[in-house]
């Protein structure tokens, strides 16, 4: 399949109420419905809370199982964080559900320390790529985006998707970076931030993106609305542009230690 049509769902989130979350989420991806994928905000089920323990669940908990629900209901993936208790520690966990009950993960690798997060949770240790629909996607979250080596596409993917709590006071560094992650690797970019007020009372702005893999952007939330960004694209045409103009061939050679080898 070449073309796929994405729904990034802005949306405020209700404060460490997982079922309140649930109910909005699904209204909102109700209004777009024929997605192949849906893209929630990160912590979607209950706001960028440093309280890891208590709001933490099972991977067999309400939340995954909602999350598989939804996609199954809807024939469609639908991906968002949460977070997950390990024996380990918590973790801020990308969850990315398919329709076939499938459920891959990504464990958040740069956590934000400027808000305790590394105090709280644990940080992941590798970077994951799913695929859906003939389509490999890079899973990425909030703070990840700083870290451009971390993104480096090494032809093992078609789109990256970043989701987020980033607060309004920065918006133009999410907006700057989406764009620039998506020149720099030739792919589709998807950010997806929520909006609203949180409890610490902090800001959020949305400025969800779906940007192509020219940096041209196809849907933008910069409006700071509640609702729903959607956006068709075509893989065929992105991976002609790669043939056409393949910097990717100049690319420095570089390892990363439990990242990448070689």
């Amino acid at each position: 399949m070449s073309r796929i049509k994405i729904a990034v769902v802005q949306s405020p989130l209700i404060w460490q109420q997982p079922s309140a979350n649930y109910q909005l989420l699904a209204e909102r991806m109700d209004s777009a419905t024929g997605a192949d994928l849906y893209v929630l905000p990160e912590m979607f089920n209950s706001g960028f809370s440093m309280n890891a323990l208590q709001i933490a669940e099972a991977m067999d908990g309400p939340t995954v199982n909602w999350l598989r629900s939804q996609s199954k209901a809807r024939g469609a993936a639908i991906c968002g964080s949460a977070a997950i208790r390990l024996e380990s520690g918590v973790v801020n966990r990308l969850l990315f559900a398919t329709p076939d009950g499938q459920l891959q993960y990504y464990d958040k690798r740069h956590l934000f320390r400027m808000g305790n997060e590394h105090q709280h949770y644990q940080a992941g240790t590798q970077r994951v790529v799913v695929e859906h629909l003939g389509w490999r996607f890079c899973l990425q979250v909030c703070y990840d985006l700083r870290f451009p080596v971390f993104a480096r596409n090494r032809q093992d993917y078609d789109a990256l998707i970043y989701v987020a709590n980033w607060p309004a006071p920065r918006r133009q560094v999410w907006r700057t970076l989406l764009q620039a992650r998506a020149l720099e690797n030739q792919v589709v970019v998807i950010g997806c931030n929520r909006v609203g007020t949180d409890d610490n009372g902090l800001e959020y702005s949305g400025d969800s993106l779906l940007v192509d893999h020219l940096g041209v952007l196809q849907a933008d939330g910069a409006d700071g609305r509640d609702g729903v960004l959607q956006a068709t694209f075509d893989l065929s045409v992105q991976q002609q542009f790669q043939q056409k103009f393949p910097a990717y061939l100049d690319a420095d050679a570089f390892s990363l230690n439990g990242v990448f080898d070689g």
